[in-house]
């Protein structure tokens, strides 16, 4: 039995920013979510230069996961990457992240790739190419231009989280947050939602929120779970306001109690500021505005996971007294 065939890409952008910069966004594979529009969530484990990552991302419209070895080279400037575990239609992916300067004194980043596809399917083969030419471009412009704004970025970039005591099972508060498409009959800002999940603990969310002035606005999320103390989010869908929105909810047993963590983390869209807030707005302006509004949001939906919990464990005391 013949071997599929290992196909290969390179893609390229110059960077006007210094090349440890470029490399320090590439390194910082937990940040990626906020920085690559494709890429959903990312955990890691890390000894020394080496470290496996488990990565969600979207990719032909899909979201696919899958756990990936990297090899920091700091003094080269290139990070090496393989795929352990890849998704269908992938059978293999592996590449490397290569940063030079240019003549010109410029950055280069070159990204490649190699793959194979399952059964060396033409028709897989062809949308593995697609999806890797798609994200590779759109990973690359993003890396530029927070390469190219990074005096920016520490500004623009908000990241908080609101807590909530539960005098109930961490189960039961998972569940009211897993349970996204019961939302717009129990949480009243949340005027219409879609949920769908084809992959199990993999969920595209859609939903209409209403704010505080009586609008609503759209957003739409892809949600990773890990039953039962963590869902983690980011919009690929977010209010004009922000150019990226990732966000946990974080359920955890204290004692006898549960504590529920809400986090986001927001870069800020200024050219979007004065349409939204007024000409005399600014980025203060415009931090305060998504925190007050992401955090009211997440703290009423908090109070109403509190409240389904706790009466769940109400019901539970009353038929052990009796």
């Amino acid at each position: 039995m013949t071997e599929p065939q290992t196909h290969h890409t390179e893609h390229r952008i110059t960077v006007n920013a210094p090349a440890d910069v470029v490399f320090a966004l590439i390194e910082d594979v937990t940040g990626w979510p906020e920085t690559f529009p494709p890429c959903v969530h990312v955990d890691a484990e890390r000894d020394g230069d080496r470290e496996r990552i488990r990565i969600w991302a979207t990719a032909g419209g899909e979201v696919k996961g899958w756990t990936s070895l990297r090899e920091l080279d700091r003094e080269r400037l290139r990070v090496r990457f393989r795929q352990e575990v890849s998704a269908p239609p992938v059978a293999a992916m592996g590449g490397e992240w290569v940063i030079e300067t240019d003549p010109s004194g410029a950055t280069l980043v070159r990204l490649l790739h190699d793959f194979r596809a399952i059964g060396d399917d033409p028709a897989k083969v062809e949308w593995i190419q697609q999806a890797v030419d798609r994200n590779s471009g759109q990973e690359l412009a993003a890396l530029r231009a927070a390469a190219e704004l990074r005096t920016q970025r520490g500004e623009l970039t908000l990241t908080f989280s609101d807590s909530l005591r539960v005098a109930g099972a961490a189960k039961d508060v998972y569940d009211f947050i897993d349970r996204a498409d019961a939302w717009e009959q129990r949480l009243p800002h949340v005027a219409r939602v879609s949920l769908a999940e084809d992959v199990p603990r993999q969920q595209v969310l859609e939903m209409d929120t209403r704010t505080a002035d009586g609008s609503t606005h759209t957003t739409r999320s892809v949600r990773i779970c890990f039953p039962h103390d963590r869902i983690v989010y980011k919009q690929l869908q977010t209010p004009v306001l922000m150019s990226a929105h990732t966000g946990e909810w974080l359920i955890r047993e204290v004692g006898e109690e549960t504590e529920i963590t809400s986090t986001h983390t927001v870069v800020v869209n200024p050219e979007a500021i004065a349409g939204v807030l007024g000409a005399e707005a600014g980025v203060t302006e415009a931090r305060t505005f998504i925190r007050e509004a992401l955090g009211r949001n997440s703290t009423a939906t908090m109070g109403y996971a509190k409240a389904y919990a706790e009466e769940i464990a109400d019901r539970a005391g009353h038929r052990a007294a009796h």
